[in-house]
């Protein structure tokens, strides 16, 4: 499968000219690779693409590592590589989840390229999980952050450790003043997209709205309402904002997934998943998810609490306007408030007079009881639910396969009716649980 197979199947027209550049540099030449470019621009799939070609999918060793700084990267990005669909398989690692399960995937899945934080690759080099000699690749996704969040030592032990490393590829948003000795950065090319002029890209429409009070609420009720069924992140600064916000917001009728770094691993997976899928189209979010979420088709920014600094304010409108799209960011603004000096230009938007009640997503997410221990695949259920359930492909939308159950989005108004078709119906023989997906709450205890 070429290039241009691969991001048709991900859902793209072409690459862009950093991509290319990226992907030259990598293929064409022996060099170890720093690229700079924006947030939002595409750095996951500029090396992913190449390596693809790079990558020997007839070994079963790791012959890439990729250190991200966040779980949710690592996550978000092994999906990605697997979706490429070149015969590449790819997994991730982090902390939260138990070394030993870990391992024991590795050895079951034999992952061709393995995407990591710096402190669980260190718990897996140290226990010998992984073969080090085998890995050729190393790259570092969002370096700056990763130096930012304190992972240099994590980061110098590692590279340390895989000494038989041949090509090294360095990501970043920003320039940084120089790269560590310890990276061991031999002769390098630079691909440079980077600006020192306002990184807002030309594609983020940006807008105030004014609030009457200093609370909030009613405003951000009135904006979501006229978004309708846009994907759209409201950013706030503290936890117990989010929590007393998503509580507001799905009183009212929305439906709205919360992300903070007080919930557990399951429910942040969770939250991110529905809102992925298409299934909640508002997600209430601390920063923590404006570095490295990088979710298609986000069409809104909303910064209820003005961001604290110029950085934040960066990564959080780096989550629309992705590639090519085009996207929208809103600041709330109390009477005691003034939109930030670095914010060059805004438009002030005047919130309609919309009485109607919040549109439900378009999507919704249910769940099958197997998986891939039970030979499940993507394919197998896309035809099961056409065949048995009256859908049509256009009616459903992402479809991911675990090891002992599914999730599939399919359209909200067709799930109903869908279901009732298939209950009883066995896939691939097999009988099995077939409901709509219910996350869990903070009190849930499995």
């Amino acid at each position: 499968m070429n290039t241009e197979e691969i991001i048709n199947k991900l859902g793209f027209e072409s690459t862009n000219a950093m991509q290319d550049e990226v992907a030259d540099c990598i293929l064409h030449s022996d060099k170890d690779v720093v690229v700079l470019s924006p947030t939002g621009s595409g750095k996951t799939l500029a090396f992913l693409l190449p390596l693809a070609q790079r990558i020997n999918t007839t070994d079963d060793n790791i012959q890439a590592i990729v250190i991200v700084p966040g779980r949710e990267l690592a996550m978000q990005s092994a999906v990605v590589a697997e979706k490429m669909g070149c015969g590449i398989r790819a997994m991730s690692v982090y902390g939260g989840n138990i070394t030993m399960e870990e391992h024991r995937e590795i050895k079951r899945k034999k992952p061709h390229i393995l995407f990591a934080t710096p402190g669980r690759l260190n718990d897996h080099l140290d226990k010998e999980n992984i073969n080090a000699q085998y890995v050729s690749w190393l790259i570092i996704d969002e370096f700056d952050k990763c130096l930012d969040m304190g992972f240099e030592k994590e980061m110098e032990k590692a590279v340390e450790t895989l000494s038989y490393v041949k090509r090294r590829i360095l990501l970043s948003a920003t320039k940084s003043d120089s790269i560590p000795g310890y990276v061991r950065m031999g002769r390098t090319i630079i691909v440079d997209y980077s600006s020192d002029d306002d990184n807002t890209p030309e594609r983020v429409g940006i807008f105030t709205v004014k609030s009457k009070d200093k609370d909030k609420l009613v405003t951000l009720r009135r904006l979501l309402l006229d978004c309708g069924q846009q994907s759209s992140i409201v950013f706030l600064n503290y936890r117990d904002a989010v929590e007393r916000t998503g509580l507001y917001l799905k009183e009212q009728g929305f439906s709205v997934s919360i992300f903070h770094g007080g919930l557990d691993q399951k429910q942040r997976e969770e939250a991110l998943y529905l809102f992925a899928n298409g299934s909640s189209n508002i997600l209430v979010s601390t920063d923590l998810s404006s570095r490295g979420i990088d979710i298609p088709g986000i069409q809104n920014i909303i910064h209820y609490h003005l961001p604290e600094t110029r950085e934040s304010y960066i990564h959080r409108i780096g989550r629309t306007a992705r590639w090519d799209a085009e996207g929208t960011t809103f600041f709330i603004i109390s009477p005691e408030e003034n939109i930030p000096e670095y914010v060059e230009h805004s438009e002030e938007y005047l919130i309609s007079e919309n009485t109607s009640k919040p549109p439900l997503p378009l999507m919704t997410t249910i769940y099958i009881g197997k998986g891939k221990k039970d030979k499940i695949s993507r394919g197998d259920i896309l035809g099961f639910l056409c065949r048995k359930g009256g859908m049509t492909s256009e009616e459903i939308g992402r479809i991911d396969v675990y090891e002992r159950y599914s999730y599939v989005a399919v359209r909200r108004d067709k799930a109903n009716s869908m279901l009732k078709r298939i209950k009883g119906e066995k896939i691939k023989g097999l009988r099995t649980i077939y409901n709509f997906f219910a996350p869990r709450t903070e009190d849930s205890n499995t």
